[in-house]
Parts: C-alpha cells; sequence; structure tokens
C-alpha cells in the first residue's frame, strides 16, 4: 500500500503537546517509506561531513556526528516501542525485513574510512584541542565504536558487514520466536479452586486477558505481567509447574519457532566477528569494551561472590522447605514453588511489608 507523503506523519513536524508521537495518526504502512527517507537523510548528512574541506574539528566533524541521524531516531524510536509494546502482524513482518537493513546502514557509516579518518585526525591531537572532559570522552567513545565495528580493517570489511547484518536478522527471528510462543499460549482457568489465591486486581486482568481471546472465564499468558504473580499467588501447585515450564521453554519446543539452530549460528557468526577483529573469541571481543575488560576478570569477580552467594540461596531454599513441610506438603520445593513460598516467607519476618488486605483475600469470581 503507498501512502501519500503528506498523510506519513514522518514527513511533517508533531504538533502534539511536548512533541510527542502522534501514535494514534501512525499505522504501520507509514514505516517503510520512513525509514527509507530516513536513511537517505542521514546518508547525506554523513557525506556532507565527509566532503567538508575544512581540517577535522570536532565541532565539524563529532559535533555533526551527534546531530545527524534525527529523522532516523524518530521513526526507530516510535517503531520499537511499538513493535515492543503493541505488536501485530504487520510490524512484525516491518521489523524482520527493515532489521537487516539497520545493520547495513550502520555497518556503513561505522566502517566509512574518510570519517574514520577524521575520527582518529581528532584524537592524535585531542590534548592541544583545547577539549572538555565531556568532549573528550564523547571523541574516545566514536572512536572505539568505529573501531570495534570494523572501521580499521580492510580485506575484512566485506565479511564483517555480512556478519552483522545476519546477526541482525538472527536476533530478529529469535525474539520473535519467543514472542510467537508467548502468544500461542494461553491457560484457562475456569473453577474457583483453579483461581485460588490469586488476589482481585489479577482475576480482573486475567479475565480481560480471556474477553479479549474470545474465551470465557479467566485466562493466564506467557507475558511477564501474567507469569510473575501467577507463580506468586495461585494455590494451585500443579496450575504454577505448567505455567513455569511453558515460560521457561519459550523458543525451545521444536518446530517453526524453536530457537536452537538460529543460537548455533550466532554462537559461530560471533566467535568470528570477534576474530576478525582481532580478539581470541567473542568473550574478550565483549568484555574489552566493559568495565571487567577480561573474562578473567569476570570468573575471578563470580568466584569471589560464588561461595556466599551458594550458601544464602541453600538456606532460603531450607527456609521455603521448612515451610512447605509446616503446611503439609510432602514435595521437594521446585522452581515453581520459589516465589509462592518465598512471598509468605516474606510477610512472615517482616509483617510491615505485608501485602495490602485486598491482595490478600481475592475477590470472588
Amino acid at each position: 500500500m503507498t501512502v501519500p507523503q503528506s498523510a506519513n506523519p514522518f514527513f511533517a513536524p508533531w504538533t502534539t503537546p511536548h512533541e510527542v508521537p502522534p501514535f494514534d495518526r501512525i499505522t504501520p504502512e507509514h514505516f517503510r517509506p520512513g525509514y527509507a527517507r530516513a536513511f537517505a537523510d542521514h546518508e547525506a548528512e554523513i557525506a556532507a561531513i565527509t566532503a567538508a574541506p575544512e581540517p577535522p574539528s570536532f565541532d565539524n566533524t563529532i559535533g555533526a556526528l551527534e546531530l545527524s541521524g534525527r529523522a532516523l531516531a524518530r521513526v526507530e524510536h516510535v517503531f520499537h516501542l511499538l513493535v515492543g509494546a503493541h505488536s501485530n502482524d504487520a510490524l512484525l513482518e516491518i521489523e524482520r525485513e527493515i532489521a537487516p537493513q539497520i545493520a547495513r546502514h550502520w555497518n556503513k557509516i561505522h566502517t566509512d574510512a574518510a570519517l574514520f579518518q577524521r575520527i582518529e585526525a581528532l584524537m592524535r591531537q585531542a590534548d592541544t584541542l583545547g577539549l572538555s572532559a565531556e568532549q573528550k570522552r564523547v571523541l574516545e567513545r566514536y572512536r572505539v565504536t568505529f573501531r570495534r565495528a570494523g572501521a580499521g580493517l580492510e580485506a575484512a570489511k566485506a565479511r564483517l558487514a555480512a556478519i552483522i547484518e545476519r546477526l541482525a536478522a538472527l536476533g530478529t527471528a529469535f525474539s520473535q520466536n519467543v514472542l510467537g510462543d508467548e502468544q500461542d499460549f494461553a491457560l484457562p482457568l475456569q473453577s474457583e479452586a483453579e483461581l485460588a489465591g490469586l488476589p482481585g486486581f489479577m482475576r480482573e486482568a486475567m479475565r480481560s486477558e480471556a474477553q479479549e481471546r474470545g474465551l470465557d472465564g479467566h485466562v493466564v499468558t506467557l507475558s511477564r505481567s501474567s507469569v510473575e504473580p501467577f507463580l506468586q499467588f495461585a494455590q494451585r501447585r500443579d496450575l504454577r509447574e505448567k505455567v513455569f515450564r511453558a515460560f521457561i521453554s519459550r523458543g525451545d519446543n521444536g518446530g517453526a519457532t524453536d530457537n536452537k539452530a538460529i543460537i548455533a549460528e550466532m554462537v559461530q557468526l560471533r566467535a568470528e566477528r570477534a576474530k576478525l577483529l582481532g580478539y581470541a573469541d567473542f568473550a574478550h571481543y565483549r568484555l574489552d569494551d566493559a568495565m571487567a575488560k577480561t573474562p578473567e576478570a569476570v570468573r575471578d569477580l563470580l568466584d569471589t561472590v560464588w561461595a556466599r552467594a551458594r550458601r544464602k540461596a541453600l538456606a532460603d531454599r531450607d527456609d521455603l522447605q521448612a515451610l512447605v513441610q509446616e503446611q503439609g506438603g510432602n514435595f521437594a520445593l521446585a522452581p515453581w514453588d520459589w516465589r509462592y513460598y518465598a512471598d509468605q516467607l516474606r510477610s512472615r519476618r517482616a509483617p510491615s511489608m505485608r501485602r495490602p488486605s485486598s491482595c490478600i483475600s481475592p475477590s470472588t469470581a
């Protein structure tokens, strides 16, 4: 469907309060042309920076980079907000299509030889340019970003670009597979016994979800806002187990939404990307730009806290197991029991922190 340019909200100023996106006027059909124009505008802005006849300065290079891509950011922010909070089949199709295009666009910028030369020239003069501490930090971050994207490579640039695009497509496929399994799951609850322990606010939400799906009664879904309170409040242990197992199995159920092959390919491509950039493996690449710097430093930290953390977790487990037995339970504490009994134990240890009475005594269905 072709959308007239005059009707596309991304092609006009937003006159809403504080220039908030006019979500009521934005439809999926607006995004493809919105992205296309934003990509072109951003490329023109980058070309103007690299073609500047003046020697590189902070303002005409880094400052200009900071001000570039505003149109693209506007489209991207709205798109990702909608995909994350209010997705539909049309938006998911666009996400699959646009993810590698976004990766290609940014890779072209981050490996632009002329642009990288300007950044490198500024880095060599950083101590003589009279930059503030903030400006030096921004300049350093640009250099790190470009180097980690492969700007300093020669022969491997094309392969690295292909890897980055493929990883973007795989990442989108991974998240959409998880979302697909999440959306396909619905556990209907009909009887009061199945609803036992659930507070009023949760029953209302589950009733609304059932109505949206055209079902009677109440429905538990795999959205985190449904799973976590259900595991916390539901008295039916068998139902807690069913919901917990379904939640941790998203993307791992075989069939079209299974992520195992995607994970294997991502691991291989990440390792290849790291080696092309001169790192021993992906862990070294990932941590080189983090506080830890090396996998060995991460392991040292984990080893330092592991023993104490494990002791505390085992002590909590024993307290929860004692609560299970106190209530007549003849079973070993399982992952789907943890939140349910932890909530009770927390209330017992800190009575002042107990849930409001409206949550303790759920309303009737």
